[in-house]
């Protein structure tokens, strides 16, 4: 479904990933894991079509999207949940759920918000407030929403565990792994490492713009490089 090789990217004269081959099949979830600083956001970036590589190719379904306008990326059914939430705070919760659906999926608008509220119960009970006022877990919850009323073949999670409390976290897990069993194919990047290792089916390691491990997740969750790198045994 997606496929990424050889990929270079990174910032004006900044080359920040180098040579990154990577692939999401249908129906996997796939996690992207590394430490702040290692590359994850630059990928989104540049397979989301906010930024041009400086070389390499990225395929959605076969056909070379590198450098494509993010809005052509998100119509063929690639979407992504940005690091940070990026909810607009003056608008009402609704109004946010809507805007998911601006470029893909205003056909079934209906349809699927009934389908967001019903996967997030919580906003349905918050339709009408503004979005600024929701807390953090809540506005993970609308920025996810927001993505799936694109009707996403392929959604992107960028840290949607961050800055949650540890028991919200166990719940995006959660649901994450419940949108993935519905049939839904995603790219899980994350900081949290053994957690996303539980529900995906396979994981790459990125370490300074290079892909330092990669595997079946309950492979890479037993390695002895993992486990060293990132909890200290």
């Amino acid at each position: 479904m997606l496929e990424v090789a050889a990929l270079r990217a990174g910032y004006g004269p900044i080359e920040v990933l180098r040579g990154i081959d990577l692939t999401v099949a249908a129906g996997e979830i796939v996690a992207l894991l590394g430490s702040n600083g290692a590359g994850k956001s630059t990928l989104n970036n540049n397979i989301s079509g906010l930024y041009r590589p400086f070389g390499g190719a990225i395929r959605f379904d076969g056909k070379d999207i590198a450098g494509t306008p993010s809005m052509r990326i998100v119509e063929s059914g690639l979407v992504q949940v940005p690091e940070g939430r990026r909810v607009f705070p003056n608008l009402t919760v609704r109004d946010n759920l809507e805007l998911g659906s601006y470029r893909r999926g205003k056909p079934t608008r209906a349809r699927n918000l009934e389908r967001v509220l019903t996967t997030f119960p919580r906003l349905r009970e918050r339709l009408r407030q503004a979005a600024g006022t929701l807390s953090g877990g809540e506005q993970q919850m609308l920025a996810i929403g927001r993505g799936l009323m694109a009707e996403p073949r392929l959604l992107i999670l960028d840290e949607p565990s961050l800055g949650l409390s540890p028991l919200l976290v166990e719940e995006m897990f959660a649901l994450i792994g419940r949108l993935n069993a519905d049939g839904l194919s995603i790219l899980l990047v994350e900081q949290n490492v053994m957690q996303s290792l539980t529900i995906a089916h396979r994981a790459y390691v990125l370490e300074n713009g290079r892909i330092a491990l990669q595997g079946l997740a309950a492979e890479l969750a037993e390695h002895p490089d993992l486990r060293k790198s990132y909890l200290g045994h």
